[in-house]
């Protein structure tokens, strides 16, 4: 297989590596910024499979992270704080008062390092140190992407750390299955009855509540695109956190998503509690992406296997507290075939 390459340089000057990886039919090159899936292909099917840019210049300022894998803590954190047995944290804000994806300087930001690859897999980490953006505690993350047989991408995510501190990561790509920029005729289905309360700022607002007879009620295979007029209708978004379980799981599969234009199909499993589905609505780029056109709203599909937003501040959700000693390990898988 060929070595890494230079895709670009950082905004803080650091070389950003590109890295191609081919295996169960399918070929993803990987970036050291944000440890980001760039590009998916699959033996077949023309089109790249998630959104991207084929230079690195845009992704600073244009990419909403694309394929990144946010952190330390992926999604919400309620006003930007946090209490961990008794002592407060102030964390960097960088939505209105509160902090998403672990504020500007997040994992999906910085450049990580490949620690090892083959021809299927390709392994980066990232030391983040105790304080940046508030949080205590030095974390270690690993993501390792592997393509395993009949076309599955493998990401598995673990965190440890020296002090007691919170993580929790997520695999953040868009998908189009088709190809054409918009996933609105995607056809969606996942195994989830319920889904989280939020406010305005998207921060929950309770415990879960039923998805019966909404736009969130996905049990059977829905066009996304209804999904999403029946939310607007009722002034709401496609990007919610649905529960899958209470607590993490072994790996289950929780969603299948088809195109039929595009004739794939993707299986998702994940030892995950929660699902946050966004469909793009914001979406909206001047470069060129994967696929030779800018990405505009509903570009693609966000599925994001993850404990619950704003679990730091919720007592009864899955807990984001990691204990020095422990590693926590979120595996997930993506499997394409034809539909």
């Amino acid at each position: 297989m060929a070595p890494p390459t230079k895709f670009g340089t950082a905004p803080g000057g650091e070389t950003v590596q590109r890295i191609t990886i081919t295996g169960g039919g399918l070929t993803a090159s990987v970036i050291t910024w944000g440890a980001v899936l760039q590009d998916l292909r699959l033996e077949g099917h023309e089109p790249s499979l998630v959104c991207g840019f084929a230079t690195f210049d845009p992704y600073p300022d244009q990419s909403p992270d694309f394929g990144a894998t946010p952190g330390r803590v992926t999604n919400r954190i309620g006003n930007g704080r946090f209490t961990l047995e008794g002592t407060t944290h102030h964390l960097d804000t960088n939505v209105g008062p509160h902090t998403l994806h672990g504020g500007a300087s997040g994992y999906g930001r910085r450049v990580w390092e490949i620690a090892d690859f083959g021809t299927s897999h390709v392994d980066l980490v990232l030391h983040d140190p105790a304080g940046t953006a508030g949080f205590p505690g030095s974390v270690d993350a690993v993501c390792s992407y592997t393509l395993k047989e009949d076309g599955v991408l493998h990401v598995a995510l673990s965190t440890s750390s020296d002090e007691l501190t919170i993580t929790n990561l997520t695999h953040h790509s868009y998908f189009d299955l088709t190809g054409d920029g918009d996933i609105r005729d995607h056809v969606l289905q996942v195994h989830a009855n319920t889904r989280l309360p939020v406010d305005d700022d998207f921060i929950p607002t309770g415990e879960p509540i039923s998805i019966d007879g909404t736009g969130w009620d996905f049990r059977e295979p829905r066009r996304v695109g209804d999904a999403v007029k029946q939310l607007s209708d009722a002034g709401d978004v496609l990007d919610h956190n649905l529960c899958l379980a209470d607590t993490p799981r072994g790996l289950q599969h929780i969603a299948s998503v088809t195109s039929p234009a595009g004739g794939i199909t993707m299986d998702v499993a994940t030892t995950e509690p929660g699902l946050q589905i966004y469909a793009a609505h914001k979406a909206q780029t001047d470069a060129a992406g994967n696929n030779g056109k800018p990405y505009q709203p509903f570009c693609g599909l966000c599925l994001e296997p993850q404990l619950w937003p704003d679990a730091a501040n919720r007592p009864g959700f899955p807990t984001t507290i990691l204990r020095p000693g422990e590693v926590r390990r979120q595996v997930s898988t993506y499997r394409f075939h034809r539909a």
